[in-house]
This record gives C-alpha cells, sequence and structure tokens, in this order.
C-alpha cells in the first residue's frame, strides 16, 4: 500500500480498497471473483508443509478463510485504517465472539444502557454463566467509567451512536482512561459507519460493525466484521474458526459489491435524516426528537467533535401520545416499509415497542428506556422531497 493511496478519500477505498492488492488475478476479472468452495487442495505434502508453517500463501478450509472473504476485509481495513479485520455470518455473531475471545472468565464487561437488545441480553444472561459482570452506565458517563475501569473492567463496550436514542460516546475520552488500566475499548460503529466516524484514530481498540447495515446497503445480506489492532483481531479469528459463524463467499461478494457505492448512500441518508430531523422537531405533533446532528441533542458537541462525514441515516422520534397514535403514523406512512433494520437504500420506519419489545411488560420497557411512542426511521437514498410530504401527509391523519 503506497502512501498516496494512503491518503486516498473514503470513496476511493470503498471502490478499491483490497481488490487489486489482496485478490488472485482470475480471468482478468475486474470485479472480485466468488469462491464457492469448502475445501482448497495441495499439489503434494511438501506444499502442505509449507502452508503450516507460513511459507505457502493459500487457504486450506472455508471456515478459516477464503479469497472472496479475504478482500471483504482487507477493504474493512483500509476504510478503518485497521491492521486487521475479521468477517463473519453476522453482526451478532461478530459481538458474541468478541466477547468470548476477549473477556476472560469472572471478567468484567461495561456497557451503555442504551444499546441494541440481543447485545444486552448476551452480556446479561450468557455471559454471567462464565461469571462475567456486566456494569450499564450513561453513554456520557465518564465518572463511571472511571470507577468500573477502577474495579477492574477487562472490556468497554458500546455503539456510537447507540440504538435507538443515538446517543454518541466520547471515544476519546473512553480510550484515555481505559488505555491507563488495560481495558480494551470496543465501538459499535454500524450506525456511523466509517464514513462518518473513525473510532479506531480516536482511540478505540477495535470497531464492530453489523454489515447487513450500511456497508452491504441493499437490505440483502447478513454478515457482521471487527476490525482493529491485529493482537485483538487475532484472537477472536481463532475462536471464530471454532464456533463456525463463517459468511458465504457469494454473501462476501454482496459485500464487496454493496461497499462500493458507500460513501455515495451514506452522504444521501445524512442528508435525507438531518432534514427529516429538522423537520420533525418543528412540528407540533412531535413531543421530541433524536438526532446527534441537532444542537437539542445532549451528545451533540461530541458528535460535531468526532463525526466528520456526517451525523448519520437514523432519526428516532416521540410522537405526542401514546402506543396508539405512533403506530396509526407508522401506518398512514407510504414511502417507508415497516420492517427492523437499516441503512439499506430503502427507507425504514419501525416501533421498537411493537418490533422489539412487545414481549415486555410496559413497566419493563420503562425501565430500559423504551417509550411506546418512540418511531424509529431509518432514512434509504430516496428524494428528501418525497420523504419530507410523506411524513407530512401522514401527521396530518393524527
Amino acid at each position: 500500500m503506497s502512501r498516496e493511496r494512503d491518503k486516498s478519500g473514503p470513496s476511493t477505498r470503498a471502490v478499491h480498497g483490497g481488490e487489486r492488492t489482496t485478490r488472485s488475478r482470475v480471468s482478468d476479472s475486474l470485479t472480485t471473483p466468488i469462491v464457492q468452495t469448502a475445501a482448497f487442495w495441495f499439489r503434494d505434502t511438501q506444499e502442505v508443509i509449507a502452508y503450516q508453517e507460513g511459507r505457502h500463501a493459500s487457504f486450506e478450509y472455508g471456515r478459516y478463510g477464503n479469497p472472496t472473504t479475504r478482500v471483504v476485509e482487507a477493504k474493512l481495513c483500509e476504510l478503518e485504517g485497521g491492521a486487521d479485520c475479521v468477517v463473519s455470518a453476522s453482526g451478532m455473531n461478530s459481538v458474541t465472539t468478541m466477547l468470548l475471545a476477549l473477556v476472560p472468565q469472572n471478567g468484567h464487561v461495561v456497557t451503555t444502557h442504551d444499546c441494541y437488545r440481543r447485545t444486552r441480553q448476551f452480556m446479561q444472561t450468557v455471559m454471567p454463566k462464565m461469571g462475567v459482570r456486566c456494569t450499564v452506565i450513561d453513554p456520557s458517563d465518564l465518572h463511571a467509567l472511571e470507577r468500573a475501569v477502577a474495579d477492574g473492567a477487562n472490556l468497554f463496550f458500546s455503539e456510537s451512536p447507540t440504538n435507538p436514542y443515538l446517543r454518541c460516546v466520547d471515544v476519546s475520552a473512553v480510550a484515555e482512561r481505559c488505555r491507563a488500566k488495560g481495558t480494551v475499548v470496543v465501538i459499535d460503529s454500524t450506525l456511523a459507519t466509517p464514513v462518518n466516524q473513525q473510532a479506531l484514530a480516536l482511540g478505540a481498540d477495535v470497531v464492530l460493525h453489523s454489515v447487513t447495515k450500511y456497508l452491504a446497503g441493499h437490505n440483502d445480506v447478513l454478515a457482521g466484521a471487527l476490525v482493529g489492532k491485529e493482537s485483538f483481531i487475532r484472537p477472536i479469528r481463532e475462536l471464530h474458526g471454532v464456533l463456525g459463524g463463517v459468511i458465504d463467499p457469494h454473501a462476501a461478494y454482496l459485500v464487496l459489491r454493496g461497499m462500493k457505492t458507500l460513501s455515495l448512500r451514506v452522504a444521501r441518508a445524512n442528508e435525507n435524516a438531518a432534514a427529516i430531523a429538522r423537520f420533525l422537531e418543528q412540528h407540533d405533533k412531535i413531543e421530541r426528537v433524536h438526532y446527534p446532528g441537532l444542537p437539542s441533542h445532549p451528545d451533540h458537541a461530541v458528535a460535531r467533535r468526532q463525526m466528520g462525514g456526517g451525523f448519520g441515516g437514523m432519526v428516532s422520534f416521540e410522537v405526542r401520545g401514546g402506543l396508539e397514535t405512533a403506530s396509526k403514523l407508522i401506518d398512514a406512512l407510504r414511502v417507508p416499509y415497516i420492517a427492523p433494520s437499516m441503512g439499506g437504500v430503502e427507507s425504514l420506519v419501525e416501533q421498537p415497542t411493537v418490533i422489539s419489545y412487545w414481549d415486555k411488560s410496559p413497566e419493563e420497557r420503562a425501565q430500559i428506556g423504551i417509550r411506546d411512542n418512540l418511531v424509529r426511521y431509518s432514512c434509504g437514498v430516496e428524494d428528501t422531497d418525497d420523504l419530507i410530504r410523506d411524513l407530512e401527509q401522514a401527521l396530518e391523519r393524527l
């Protein structure tokens, strides 16, 4: 990798990163081929030995690596500025493998209260079986973090922005406090993407992505990734080979195809979300808007410092009223699909109470901060004016 390419912008890296330097040249194919195989063959025993000793570059078995997948990993390294990357079959597989690899038995994990439900579920119900404690803090409470780190925390994990309230962790401040005590810092940048935020440059040790979302970008593939320092990715890759959460080569190809337009899609999603947030904040039928690009957001100053590319494509907001009012608004929308997930070219909308927390009582939802009037709107790449007009007509029906 030359110095000139190192200085290239995110769009150039999204298109070309890893493609020319990592993949094998097959029939002068412009796109990276799908290497659809479960195993790789060797010419003789000496070649096997050379492979085992690191003298012959190849692959052995699909669970330990694949040429198509390796290009995805190389591209993500360039986008995030990381030394190594491991891609897996889903974002949750990446989360669980990372936690199992980096947190010791009887260890201590720190996370934030606004967190993807399944991540919190794993930390609070599965990891305690291995004696692991979980401390939950406010994303901006650095004093609570200092106390947890002093109490021997092994790993700090948070999304930034978080889901669904889009809280932004001050990554540099967190990294400074954790580094002094040897606490590993892992930041889930799924909502930010490498276009909007460079968490490794801010001090994180590992960055996690649900590749399913903005990186793949077309709502047609499941994948996850971890990027960071080689010393942290190595044990994750080793455990990944044991647990077997392997991405299919065809899915890896779809991720490569999607990432080529990452910067373009994220720029449009940023634009759409910012416009929707401003519109909703002025509307008398909206109680509150959660978007880090708004000065009213509690972490706006942090977001301005560390989200150089934009504030993301997701907006959460609370409708004046309750569960039924929010449902009525969602049902009146004509452009977005009612669906979970985010980051695809289609806009999606959901009511977290209904789609993610319907099995919880109102008291349980209130305890974890999920309000029944909360709506999560994940912007796609449609025309901004169309999205605003659609929201206007839906709000008129309330």
